[in-house]
């Protein structure tokens, strides 16, 4: 064991009145010495808004499907909301969840919860509660603004809970827009190395991770990855199509309206057509999505009148962008596409800028993002070329993992490096390639196959618009590998098994035994609460499916 590979003695840096402790995995000197080299602003992002507000209070901060709201108006719907949560006795040192959708309300509450110096655990809407019984039972959440009456039901489950807050009202919750004593001005001043927000990822474990994020981290490093992507000082306008309280959904309200200033523009849901009305209509600079939904966009026919001309680039973050998607986008939209490789565990590197596409490799790492090294099994560093484990630090690093020491003991080292799980390579440049899962294979008769090299071979396919790779459990094999293929709308005639594993075999030069055996034809994708393909539900239909081509 080197003396990397385990977690040192961490520094507390916050701990909730209910007895939650966040602590600061990275030592303090680095966090200081980033600060001092300017990586971090060392202020707390509601001041951040609020300056904002006051230097330019005619600007639009967010554009929903009610319209525009200026940052003015913000501010004091910011004000009112934060009034409310203290009347109802909720303060700095509580945990908020939030469990909204994407539009005005959601930024609101979000900002309002910074306004408190309290910090924000929000996670995408959809059906079921499992979600909101594990986080909020683990987090210790003393309020919640919630959208959905299943959410506010749980009430009685909850005995952390002192304070259940819903939009215009749910029976068992309080509305947000009553009037509340005028909130204290100036508000709190959090310590910019403390919490403000906790990221929510599902991963690889059984329970969703919750990841704590200082100020500094969300308004200095990740914030430094969505500056890079502008070149001149022009404010940002960005249409976010993913859920603003998914990881990559954190580019939204701490990211564009907090720290930098800029324009937010978002769906309640994703629709294409509604998209690209609005790309039209407001003029984003920048459009941010997952592969699924940048797909879906550059199949949709050009509307009347559809005018692309403020758009400045495409921006794919949340899954491998295939590079057919890539190549339908900027055809679509005759614009950059950039690659953005990123988690919820701490770390940031895109294609911008670097003389890289997406089908050719990840990015040059930013030191004012996160720094980045490829290690070897015992942790210790290896020579460009090698592949090995992502490891990321840097200013966007996070404090910890909340509530699950275990998660801090698996992915932490002692000097704050993230294991991200990841393999990769650094290149001779300094290029970051990422390579695939460490942990996500498929064990076919003793043999390891890494469904994101096949995944990535047939995107190559000029037929295939997506594909999604998954393990089916076979009595004899252990496992076998199923294509679960999207096509391109038009393509005639229909993809069989043969076609896919001839072109894997004869014009990507796939390995015989890392050819899909097994293939799932689908006209939509099936998707999860923060718009990525649910590999859980595409298991679930390929293991179910009849076992021919």
């Amino acid at each position: 064991m080197t003396a990397e590979s385990a977690v040192a003695t961490p520094r507390t840096v916050w701990t909730s009145r209910d007895g939650v402790v966040i602590h600061d995995l990275v030592p303090e000197r680095d966090r200081r010495a980033w600060a001092a080299r300017g990586h971090c602003p060392d202020r707390d992002l509601y001041s951040l808004f609020a300056e904002h507000a006051r230097r330019h209070p005619g600007r639009e901060a967010v554009i929903d499907a009610a319209g525009a709201v200026d940052y003015a108006t913000l501010a004091a719907r910011v004000r009112r909301i934060a009034a409310a949560f203290a009347a109802a006795g909720l303060g700095a040192r509580d945990i908020i969840a939030l469990r909204l959708p994407n539009g005005r309300e959601a930024v609101a509450a979000e900002l309002a919860v910074a306004a408190l110096g309290a910090v924000s655990l929000p996670y995408p809407p959809g059906r079921g509660t499992r979600d909101t019984v594990s986080l909020l039972t683990r987090s210790r959440a003393r309020g919640a603004v919630f959208s959905s009456p299943d959410d506010v039901a749980l009430l009685p489950q909850l005995a952390c809970l002192r304070a259940v807050f819903a939009p215009g009202g749910l029976p068992g919750a309080r509305p947000l827009d009553v009037p509340a004593p005028a909130f204290p001005d100036p508000p709190p001043t959090p310590d910019p190395d403390s919490p403000a927000r906790i990221l929510v990822s599902s991963g690889s474990e059984a329970e969703p991770k919750m990841v704590a994020y200082a100020h500094n981290a969300m308004a200095g490093g990740r914030a430094a990855y969505i500056r890079a992507l502008h070149a001149d000082g022009t404010p940002p306008r960005h249409l976010v199509l993913v859920p603003l309280a998914s990881s990559f959904g954190s580019c939204g309200t701490p990211v564009t309206v907090a720290a930098l200033g800029g324009t937010l523009l978002v769906q309640d849901s994703f629709d294409p057509a509604a998209a690209l009305r609005m790309i039209s209509e407001y003029r984003p600079t920048h459009v941010f999505g997952v592969p699924t939904m940048l797909r879906r966009l550059a199949d949709h026919p050009p509307l009347p009148g559809e005018d692309l001309t403020g758009l400045r680039a495409v921006v794919s973050s949340g899954a491998a962008l295939p590079a057919s998607t890539a190549d339908a986008c900027r055809r679509r939209f005759g614009r950059p596409v950039i690659a953005v490789y990123g988690s919820s565990d701490g770390v940031n590197c895109h294609t911008a800028a670097t003389g890289l596409t997406p089908e050719t490799g990840t990015g040059r790492p930013d030191p004012a993002v996160a720094a980045i090294r490829i290690t070897d099994g015992h942790g210790d560093p290896l020579p460009p070329g090698q592949p090995g484990e992502i490891c990321a630090r840097g200013p966007m690093t996070p404090l910890c993992y909340v509530a699950s020491p275990e998660l801090d003991a698996r992915y932490r080292t002692a000097g704050g490096w993230v294991r991200t799980g990841d393999l990769g390579l650094l290149d001779a440049h300094g290029r970051l390639h990422v390579l695939g899962r460490l942990r996500q294979i498929v064990v076919r008769g003793g043999y390891n196959i890494s469904p994101a090299e096949v995944e990535r071979e047939l995107g190559a396919h000029p037929a295939v618009a997506e594909a999604v790779c998954v393990a089916v459990p076979d009595p004899d094999l252990g496992e076998r590998l199923c294509a679960c293929v999207r096509e391109l709308p038009g393509t005639a005639p229909s993809l069989t098994l043969p076609d896919l594993t001839a072109f894997l075999e004869r014009e990507r030069g796939l390995e015989r035994r890392k050819l899909p055996e097994l293939l799932l034809r689908l006209p939509e994708m099936p998707l999860g609460p923060t718009g990525k393909i649910c590999r859980r539900t595409l298991t679930a239909m390929a293991s179910a499916a009849p076992r021919r081509a």
